[in-house]
Formats: structure tokens, C-alpha cells, sequence
């Protein structure tokens, strides 16, 4: 299994691009956000990949970080949804709109990717929603570590740097929010959704902040 690869990027297209790794170039499909914020030809740039194995194709697929990783490994396995779907939802959402949308339960939000249609993108909401509480702590888990050391990928040549992986400005503080809500006894999707509107209200607020408006939304009506 490929997981990373870093390297000089030779070319890119609409859909994938080439990255010259030591001699080797490899083709890797990205979604368009993705592939609009790795830098231009002779570069560097690295990527976290997923292989995709069947017996009439090898095919690498690029994320800028392991949540957007996560995101497709989850969407693939929705019936009906493959890579190029997959990589559609990521590049219209990214991997923080993927996991508002589907922790609030909207579809609408996933259906505006090219190609996706309402009974698919009711289908993704609907599988995995209980997936989300833990990609969205796993957001914030990166956003730590990322933290810490932001570059931390293998320059092979002398050149400059590659571009550090972005995350969500409050992928942390959701996290926290979540894991204090769980604290309290609130439900993982519950939290995850409530968690995910207060993130979508207040765009950049801290812990404190969306613990206090999640606990307003989950607050009973009436």
C-alpha cells in the first residue's frame, strides 16, 4: 500500500497530476480543491494516497490530509458512490463541509457535487452519519499534531519545501466540544451535529464558545 508520496509535481490536469518521485512519476487523481491548492509544475508537494486495487486498474488518489483520506475511504463504501464520486462531494464540501453535512443530516449539501444525485447523496447522509462524530474528532486530533510540526513531510531534494496540509481553523475545538459533550451524556451524533451548526454559526470560535451554543441547540424545546 502506497499511503504518502512526495515529490516534484511534472504536470497537472483537470483531474490528476504527476509528481516525480526520485525517477518514478506517479499518477494521482485529486479532487479539484485539492488540486487547486497543491503549488505549480517543479515543486514539491506531497500527499497522502489511497490505492485503489481492481484487475484492470491501479489508481493512486491524492489528499491533502487524513481526514480527507477518511472521507473517502467512507464515501467509497456508500453503495453506489465510487472514486469519482467520492472525490465530486470532497472538492464541492471539502473534508469539514463533508463532515457538517453529514452530521446535520444534509443531503441538499451533498447533492450540489457534480454527479450526485438525491437518492445517493440521502444514501450517504444516511450510512454514514454515525460515522462522523469520530472523523470530526479525528480532525481535531490532526489539527493538534499538525500543530506541533506543520511540515512534517519528506523533502527528497534540495528545493523548496513542500506545502503543509490544511485543516479546518477550528478542527480542534470541535474535538474538544464534542468529547466534553459526550462528557455530559450527549448522544455522539447528537453532539456531532449540534457541534457542527455552532462550527457553521461561529466560523473560528473556540471550545468554550461551541460548547456553550451546542448546548443551546441541544437544549429541549418549549
Amino acid at each position: 500500500m502506497i499511503g504518502k508520496i512526495s515529490g516534484r509535481i511534472e504536470y497537472r490536469t483537470t483531474d490528476h497530476v504527476l509528481i516525480d518521485v526520485r525517477g518514478v512519476g506517479y499518477l494521482v487523481y485529486c479532487s479539484e480543491r485539492t488540486l487547486a491548492a497543491l503549488p505549480g509544475a517543479g515543486q514539491v508537494a506531497a500527499l497522502y494516497t489511497d490505492l485503489l486495487v481492481r484487475e484492470d486498474v491501479l489508481q493512486l488518489f491524492g489528499f491533502q490530509t487524513l481526514v480527507e483520506k477518511e472521507w473517502h475511504r467512507l464515501l467509497t463504501s456508500v453503495q453506489g458512490v465510487g472514486a469519482k464520486a467520492s472525490l465530486a462531494i470532497l472538492g464541492t464540501l471539502g473534508p469539514d463541509g463533508v463532515s457538517r453535512a453529514i452530521a446535520l443530516g444534509d443531503w441538499n449539501a451533498v447533492k450540489a457535487a457534480k454527479g450526485v444525485g438525491p437518492k445517493i447523496a440521502q444514501r450517504v447522509v444516511l450510512d454514514l452519519k454515525d460515522k462522523a462524530p469520530s472523523v470530526m474528532a479525528m480532525g481535531g486530533t490532526m489539527a493538534q499534531a499538525q500543530g506541533e510540526s506543520a511540515a512534517d513531510f519528506d523533502v527528497i531534494e534540495a528545493v523548496s519545501p513542500a506545502s503543509p496540509p490544511m485543516t479546518p481553523p477550528n478542527a480542534s475545538a470541535q474535538a474538544e466540544a464534542m468529547s466534553a459533550l459526550a462528557n455530559l451524556g450527549y448522544a455522539p451524533g447528537d453532539a456531532a451535529g449540534a457541534v457542527a451548526q455552532a462550527a457553521g454559526d461561529q466560523e473560528g470560535a473556540d471550545t468554550p464558545t461551541l460548547i456553550r451554543a451546542a448546548l443551546k441547540l441541544l437544549a429541549p424545546k418549549g
